[in-house]
């Protein structure tokens, strides 16, 4: 009993020194103060989120490129609100001329965009003229749809594949990636109301957890790799790959479903004019697919904890990298599940799909192939894969917090480099790919808080904040807490939020309760300054047996950093020390430390933690 109400006192005393210290905006301290979200990092009493059914019918025509289809949406308006509109996105309308992009694109990046042929809720059918249409808009609603009531929403449309392939479109004039293919309910969320944030092509995505059914209808020869489950193989295999197919979802040893002559050949697929492929996944934040009538496909699967995932690649026969896939994401998603995050593989499957995106989808990548540089090439699918937990389980708003997901898939690239490669070549590659290009460049646009908003962040400012400043300051938080109450904090956040909408407060809060330890100091420190990494030393002596080394932290950031202690003998000690240094005093601090020797040098390395200016970071005594 002591023992809970301690815990009780020290929880509340926790957030309310949060609650006060941490700046939250005027619209996300409504939503706690609404209750849909608590200061303990939980989600608040009176949480809600909003969630479709979907049932898609699509066909590809691969010969006009022409994606056409139909669905009925059953969405649920969990909220309290009383909605007058519903918002509609279709982010490929990105390809639409007229559309507002992040920067140039070339005549095949462009098309007509999205044609919507019938629009109907709840039986009375709409006059909707998409041709306005950017990559939201606003479709007022006849009668208003209750708070706690449904709605169903009847769509047939098409659009036309791009030419250039990026995050979707035609990989080669028989392989497309048909990804974000169509029209979707945006998120009504408690802090925003609907998101009306057009698409630009850098900031990504925000959708609701929904439940996908989707009958791809594809010509003959052209196999279909999607997310979720697939139902109906014995109806679009023919014996042989069917009989392949289901063998590699029990081998951990991979398995050639099908190569490029099997494929060209017409040997893979039933040969109707058309097959029609069912693919189902539930509570998933998207789906998209893939086809292609010539490329090889590689499958196994491998045992997790409580099931067996399958593991499929589809590449151009040739690509050096691409035969290495299906071993690789096995690895991946076993020490994915065991290691860091130390959550288990969500999901059913996981297809890695040779294309030009580098980017993820759920249960998807679309990779760039790198056969030169397998170690490059590895750890692409590393990043990709390791969204599966960021912003895919977690249901973050890339487009508002990209660094939510980014810095973690950047971190636990970082972390499984280690494992795959060596800390030496993990750390090299993190420095010279991902800090180097932050830490040497002075412009004003590198120094925005992590947490502004990344629509309001572009170029340099935009991937460092999300991808390098994030990734770092959850490194420099494992190394604070130490790895166990690290991940225990982390699962807490993790636990508390999957399958949900958390905002960066909510992270912050679940860390604080998760660890036991107030941090506001550090979420301070990290996401609310203009701070970047320059350490000083201001002075150093060493008397008799005690050596006095002055630091000053003129960047600001708290990290952690080695003395590299050289003494007089030749003799080298390295003393590590920790973020906690600065919680007294995050500007200046003075290291003592009990010596033996005469020492030589002092130089102040922070590995990861790269210096602005280096050269004031040693001193000879």
């Amino acid at each position: 009993m002591k023992k809970l109400l301690f815990g009780l006192m020290m929880t509340a005393s926790l957030q309310h020194f949060s609650a006060q210290e941490l700046y939250m905006p005027r619209n996300i301290k409504k939503a706690y103060e609404n209750g849909t979200r608590d200061i303990s990092g939980a989600p608040g009493k009176n949480y809600w989120q909003n969630k479709g059914i979907y049932n898609v019918e699509v066909k590809v025509d691969a010969v006009t490129k022409i994606v056409s289809g139909k669905e009925t949406i059953v969405y649920s308006n969990n909220s309290p609100n009383d909605l007058k509109a519903l918002a509609i996105r279709f982010v490929n309308n990105l390809h639409k001329p007229q559309a507002p992009r992040s920067g140039f694109v070339s005549k095949d990046f462009l098309s007509s965009g999205l044609k919507i042929k019938s629009f109907i809720v709840d039986g009375e059918k709409y006059d909707v003229n998409s041709d306005d249409w950017g990559t939201v808009a606003s479709v007022p609603l006849h009668k208003v749809l209750p708070a706690k009531s449904k709605a169903e929403v009847k769509i047939e449309w098409e659009y036309p594949l791009s030419v250039q392939s990026g995050r979707e479109g035609q990989i080669d004039p028989e392989t497309f990636y048909v990804a974000y293919s169509f029209p979707r309910i945006s998120v009504y969320d408690d802090y925003n109301g609907w998101d009306m944030l057009p698409h630009s092509d850098r900031q990504e995505f925000y959708n609701d957890f929904n439940d996908y059914s989707f009958a791809i209808t594809a010509p003959k020869n052209f196999v279909v790799w999607a997310t979720g489950n697939f139902l109906n193989p014995e109806a679009v295999l023919q014996p042989e790959y069917l009989k392949r197919y289901k063998a590699s979802l029990k081998s951990d040893k991979l398995i050639r479903i099908a190569d490029e002559s099997e494929m060209k050949a017409g040997k893979v697929t039933k040969q109707n004019k058309w097959n029609v492929w069912k693919f189902k996944a539930d509570h998933i934040t998207d789906f998209c697919f893939a086809l292609s009538s010539h490329y090889v496909w590689d499958a196994a699967s491998v045992q997790l904890k409580t099931k067996r995932a399958s593991v499929q690649a589809g590449y151009k026969a040739g690509a050096k990298d691409f035969e290495h896939y299906v071993d690789w994401m096995r690895y991946n998603l076993d020490w994915f599940s065991k290691n860091w995050p130390g959550v288990e593989y969500p999901y059913p499957v996981m297809t890695a799909i040779q294309g030009y995106a580098d980017m993820e989808y759920p249960m998807m990548i679309n990779d760039t192939s790198i056969p030169d540089d397998l170690q490059d090439a590895r750890l692409t699918a590393d990043h990709e894969i390791a969204h599966t937990y960021f912003p895919f389980y977690m249901g973050i708003n890339e487009t508002r917090y990209a660094f939510m997901d980014e810095g973690w898939a950047t971190t636990l690239e970082y972390l499984i480099g280690i494992d795959e490669n060596g800390e030496d070549a993990a750390k090299k590659f993190y420095q010279n790919f991902r800090v180097k290009k932050w830490i040497n460049d002075p412009s004003a646009e590198e120094d925005q808080p992590i947490i502004t908003m990344s629509t309001q962040v572009s170029g340099a400012g935009y991937g460092n904040n999300s991808y390098v400043k994030a990734s770092l300051s959850y490194l420099a938080l494992k190394d604070y807490l130490g790895d166990e109450l690290f991940k225990k904090a982390l699962h807490h956040y993790m636990d508390n939020w999957n399958g949900k909408h958390p905002v960066p407060w909510d992270y912050f809060y679940s860390m604080n309760t998760g660890s036991g330890k107030d941090l506001t100091w550090f979420w301070n420190n990290w996401f609310y300054t203009n701070n970047y990494i320059d350490l000083k030393i201001n002075g150093a002596s060493q008397d008799n047996n005690l050596l006095t080394v002055s630091i000053d932290n003129v960047g600001g950031f708290v990290i952690p950093f080695d003395a590299v202690i050289t003494y007089e003998d030749g003799g080298v000690e390295k003393l590590h020390f920790t973020p906690s240094l600065w919680e007294k005093n995050q500007k200046q601090t003075n290291l003592t430390v009990p010596i033996k020797k005469k020492v030589k040098s002092v130089n102040l390395d922070g590995g990861l933690f790269m210096d602005y200016t280096p050269e004031n970071n040693a001193k000879v005594l």
